[in-house]
């Protein structure tokens, strides 16, 4: 078992936690780590970039001059790549870059990527909170009080419009649910605020899990 300390919005300890060895302490695997991210970047590209080949600019398809006794480099039409307005040799075309990752292999990834965190104490540990109503500066004094400096993402365990409110307007610091979490945003972020409970379920995804199991 792994035992952290949660705080309140103030700083301060309340208790310890205990999280599962095997969720915490799991063995990172790097190279996972890696596909995983290269996958979630490359399903971000739009692969909407396109340009026109000279069959497909406009103008006309008549040679420039005649081939031979002008002393000049011979050339066909003005759409040719090499002159000015012509089409471009080997431009982008629409395309999709999406990779496909195995269900498995994205679950695995993101385990080893919160282990990870947890074994560079990069997460900490905070009591379930509500705001009454959008307030960023009572975040900000949060983030002060717990020392958090940087890129930092708050897992919340349920949707909060008030902290997501109050969250957007403070630079690299991000929010989102236990169960939208992915890998590239804990790799981005230098610093995990998790709520306890939050981090119970976490815990219950990913240790006692059938590993023939779909979910």
């Amino acid at each position: 078992m792994s035992t952290l300390d949660v705080h309140n919005r103030s700083g301060d300890v309340l208790h310890a936690k205990e999280l599962a060895a095997a969720f915490t302490e799991a063995e990172v695997n790097g190279p996972v780590i890696h596909q995983c991210v290269v996958a979630y970047l490359a399903n971000q590209r739009q692969g909407t970039a396109s340009t026109k080949s000279r069959s497909e600019v406009r103008g006309s398809g008549r040679k420039l001059y005649r081939q031979k006794g002008t002393g000049r480099a011979r050339v066909g039409d003005a759409k040719s790549p090499i002159r000015v307005h012509g089409g471009v040799a080997f431009g982008p075309k629409p395309r999709s870059y999406r990779q496909y990752t195995p269900k498995r292999v994205r679950r695995l990834g993101l385990h080893s990527a919160l282990a990870d965190r947890f074994q560079n104490q990069q997460c900490i540990l905070v009591e379930d909170f509500t705001l009454e109503q959008p307030r960023t500066k009572d975040m900000v004094n949060m983030l002060k009080a717990l020392n958090v400096d940087g890129k930092a993402l708050l897992i919340l365990d349920e949707h909060s419009q008030n902290i997501n409110l109050s969250v957007r307007n403070i630079p690299q610091v991000h929010c989102c649910t236990w169960n939208t979490l992915n890998i590239y945003q804990v790799m981005w972020h230098d610093t995990l605020i998790i709520t306890e409970k939050a981090a119970e379920k976490l815990e219950s995804k990913f240790v006692n899990i059938d590993p023939d199991a779909e979910g």
